[in-house]
């Protein structure tokens, strides 16, 4: 799957190309995701204009669009799908993924709070919440409603660091489209790079000034526990995507047939 070399892009991809069942892959050029975009220039970065974005998904909170507006291709439209809307959990696990800065601002409640183990599990937690929670049910509803649009063009959809709200929505589409799970989950790792280069400095600060590397590994890091956990609520609370997609999403049949028609080579 393509990385762009797009320096004022956070972790930018092509899902085209992604195998999928019955000799067939994801369509290039159709599916892109990535991290923020509040440092978008398109002078620097010219091949982000060749791509022809002609919808922007953004999974991000009320406050992190505020603090780090998105910067849009040309001629591209932007469509809000708040993953964690309306406070999700009172500000509790399922909002880890939208507080990054604050979580690894200060080392010392860090550890309190996030300390043995606990990061872990509340990503965890995070994940089976983009599966049942209100919010972010509407959220992917909006993302695939916007991709089976006759007229959605290339679509790029992020989050902050594009690893788990844009990840989780990475991989139901991926799953959607036809791809097997050891599929899916290599493409969901494969962003860990891109994620540990473009948050090293945030990383680097709270290590220097005390903060346990595990702590901001477990924050930032890609780890297999977290997908397996979504995947495993989705199994438990539908059955499968099929089932997801269409009675948790709310994603109607002509939709679905839409999105695999346009999205599968």
């Amino acid at each position: 799957m393509p990385q762009f070399d797009a320096s004022t892009i956070i972790n930018l991809r092509d899902l085209g190309g992604i195998a999928l069942t019955g000799n067939s892959a994801v369509r290039p050029g159709l599916l892109l995701r990535s991290g923020q975009l509040d440092r978008l220039d398109p002078e620097q970065d010219p091949a982000v204009a060749g791509l022809g974005i002609h919808t922007v998904v953004d999974l991000r909170t009320e406050q992190e669009r505020r603090a780090r507006p998105d910067r849009l291709p040309e001629g591209a439209r932007l469509i809000v799908a708040d993953v964690m809307a309306g406070g999700a959990a009172a500000g509790g696990g399922d909002r880890v993924p939208a507080r990054l800065d604050t979580l690894l601002g200060n080392p010392a409640a860090a550890e309190e709070h996030l300390g043995g183990g606990k990061a872990e599990k509340l990503l965890c937690d995070a994940y089976r919440a983009f599966v049942r929670s209100e919010a972010a049910c509407a959220a992917y509803r909006t993302l695939l409603s916007a991709l089976a649009e006759p007229d959605c063009g290339p679509l790029l959809f992020h989050c902050t660091a594009g690893k788990d709200r844009t990840g989780w929505a990475a991989s139901v589409i991926l799953l959607l489209l036809g791809a097997d799970e050891a599929t899916v989950r290599e493409e969901y790792l494969s962003v860990a790079p891109a994620v540990r280069a473009a948050f090293a400095p945030m990383i680097d600060r709270f290590v220097a000034a005390g903060g346990d590397p595990e702590i901001s590994d477990a924050i930032l890091g890609v780890r297999p526990a977290y997908l397996a956990a979504a995947l495993e609520e989705m199994e438990l609370t539908y059955g499968g995507v099929e089932a997801y997609v269409r009675e948790g999403l709310g994603i109607p049949d002509e939709a679905v047939d839409r999105v695999r028609a346009r999205c599968v080579a």
